[in-house]
């Protein structure tokens, strides 16, 4: 009997649980109309968000320069999150990047871990500011004594999955407790695990070229 009792207990505990990771919905962190809750940091504090940042047909609008990144308000710790991407159609990509968990204080690239956008490498992993990450030892990428960012270490990409510039793509970035994964495109293409668990904003960069983006949808993971 108190065997059993443990298993009706375990069994109403995973069901309970289960319930509660299905009910939660997506939250829209671009809504389509304007920029509420979101921040930005840029290299040159006389520039407003408004000259870097715009919301055009329904579109989040990077101008890509100066250098920062539009950033949450809120914090969050485990999610998966979608983000769909294009550069601007007839210019020339460029760089940007998903950053996620940003802590301390805002710098051109603080304490966070990127899920890259540069163009032909959407699908790396960088750890900033502080931050660690490891994955497979035979993409494992480290920086010493950059001018700028000091030490940072990445994870290359298994593949490249990126569509034509000018077309959308589609990035599932999860999240979950210490480890990352993400897929691009539908396909899976890198992950990391040893990433700091804690509440951290989500930004957008600009890195140079325009890039456009139609979704910022995250969902909490329990």
């Amino acid at each position: 009997m108190h065997r059993m009792k443990h298993w009706l207990t375990g069994l109403v505990v995973a069901v309970v649980g289960t319930v509660w990771a299905q009910a939660a919905d997506p939250i829209p962190l671009f809504n389509g109309k304007d920029l509420a809750n979101w921040d930005c940091f840029l290299t040159k504090p006389d520039v407003k968000l408004a000259d870097v940042w715009s919301v055009q047909d329904g579109l989040l609008v990077c101008q890509g320069t100066p250098l920062g990144y539009l950033y949450t308000r809120d914090t969050f710790t485990s999610f998966r999150l979608v983000v769909e991407w294009r550069w601007a159609p007839d210019t020339k990509p460029g760089n940007s990047g998903v950053l996620l968990r940003i802590t301390g204080e805002h710098a051109f690239l603080p304490n966070c871990i990127e899920a890259q956008l540069q163009n032909g490498s959407a699908g790396d992993i960088w750890a900033f500011g502080g931050a660690t990450c490891t994955g497979d030892p035979a993409r494992i990428r480290e920086v010493k004594g950059h001018k700028q960012l000091g030490d940072f270490v990445g994870i290359r990409k298994i593949k490249a999955n990126e569509k034509t510039p000018g077309e959308w793509n589609r990035y599932e970035i999860t999240l979950d407790g210490d480890k990352l994964t993400l897929v691009v495109n539908g396909e899976e293409v890198n992950s990391a695990t040893s990433i700091a668990v804690v509440p951290g904003a989500i930004g957008l960069q600009s890195e140079g070229g325009q890039i456009q983006f139609r979704t910022v949808e995250l969902t909490p993971l329990p």
